[in-house]
């Protein structure tokens, strides 16, 4: 059913008020395809809304907002490692934990990253040394014009540092119905990311005999101890990109900033945001209704429920600082909207 002027606070992570002209909850692809003649006869432009944690409403969206709530999920657990197929509007983290607590292996750095399944692959989600598409294996996606599934493989998908096809010459093409996952049988432990290993480590554990629902619940612990929850404080998670250097850029950094955070990424190096945030005098500070995390300087927090243009006006003002002291340039990773 098509509802008109509705309230988005409570549709996005960041508490922005904002409200769109017309919404829809879908939970079938027949319902789907009907919510997007509803906008193609009006010549509307849509927003897909998952679990709204990587969104920044600037304003009131003039078009049809769709929460996609498609459901089902099918483990298929085969020695350490197994397949996993899980509808769009699967919660993300439902679906690692469900894998773990199969003792399958694959997904547990990625625990607790906020959001449902169908977004997961438009930003290629990633956390302590994991990203999406070390795991990917298809998906499948219905094109907004026409109403038809198309699928893709990982190739299809174009997958780079929290980027994909769907953030590039696909965006606004495709809605993400489903997702395939495929992880390895043979699954080794991957705790090398120094956060994740220093909570090992002062948990006396054995980095030889751990399992993968031992790794997400310290992930879990470790996330849980330096971000906030968004329906604690309202937050899209982590801002910005760590923005990705060349060797000579890392090196007269890493000269005037000995204590830089840095880790290599092929022959460029991939700089920590939150250290140049941090270090720019940006962490905890409040700016009427936003400001940044007082634990984490990567996450801009919204506890006023300030405005859209209160939360880029922040972010925009950290990146050209950051700019103006170290050179480098920092890129959002939520989408704007409209």
């Amino acid at each position: 059913m098509i509802e008109a002027n509705i309230d988005l606070q409570p549709h996005n992570t960041l508490a922005i008020p904002a409200n769109t002209a017309f919404f829809a909850r879908v939970e079938t692809l027949d319902e789907l395809r009907e919510a997007l003649s509803f906008a193609q006869q009006k010549r509307l432009p849509i927003l897909p809304l998952g679990g709204g944690s990587n969104i920044v409403l600037t304003g009131d969206f003039p078009g049809l907002a769709i929460q996609v709530g498609l459901r089902g999920l099918t483990i298929a657990p085969s020695g350490r490692g197994g397949t996993i197929e899980a509808a769009a509007g699967e919660g993300w983290h439902r679906l690692v934990m469900s894998s773990v607590e199969r003792g399958m292996g694959g997904l547990e750095n990625l625990a607790l990253i906020p959001g449902n399944v169908g977004a997961a692959p438009i930003q290629n989600i990633g956390a302590y040394g994991v990203e999406l598409c070390d795991r990917f294996c298809s998906l499948q996606a219905m094109e907004i014009s026409t109403g038809e599934l198309h699928q893709f493989s990982a190739s299809d998908c174009e997958f780079a540092y929290r980027d994909s096809v769907f953030k590039g010459r696909l965006q606004d093409q495709y809605i993400i119905t489903q997702v395939n996952l495929r992880l390895a049988e043979d699954w080794q432990p991957k705790v090398s990311y120094p956060a994740l290993q220093q909570f090992i480590e002062q948990q006396g554990w054995d980095c030889n005999s751990l399992t993968p629902a031992q790794i997400a619940g310290a992930v879990t612990d470790v996330r849980n101890s330096k971000l906030p929850l968004p329906d604690q404080i309202p937050n899209a998670g982590s801002f910005f990109k760590n923005p990705v250097v060349n060797a000579d850029i890392y090196q007269s950094l890493k000269a005037q900033h000995p204590d830089l955070v840095a880790y290599a990424s092929g022959a460029s190096w991939k700089l920590a945001a939150g250290w140049l945030i941090d270090r720019a005098g940006w962490r905890g500070r409040r700016h009427e209704a936003v400001g940044v995390h007082h634990q984490q300087a990567l996450v801009l927090v919204n506890p006023g429920r300030g405005s859209g243009d209160a939360v880029t006006g922040l972010a925009r003002a950290i990146a050209s600082d950051v700019q103006d002291k170290f050179g480098v340039t920092l890129e959002p990773e939520p989408r704007y909207y409209p």
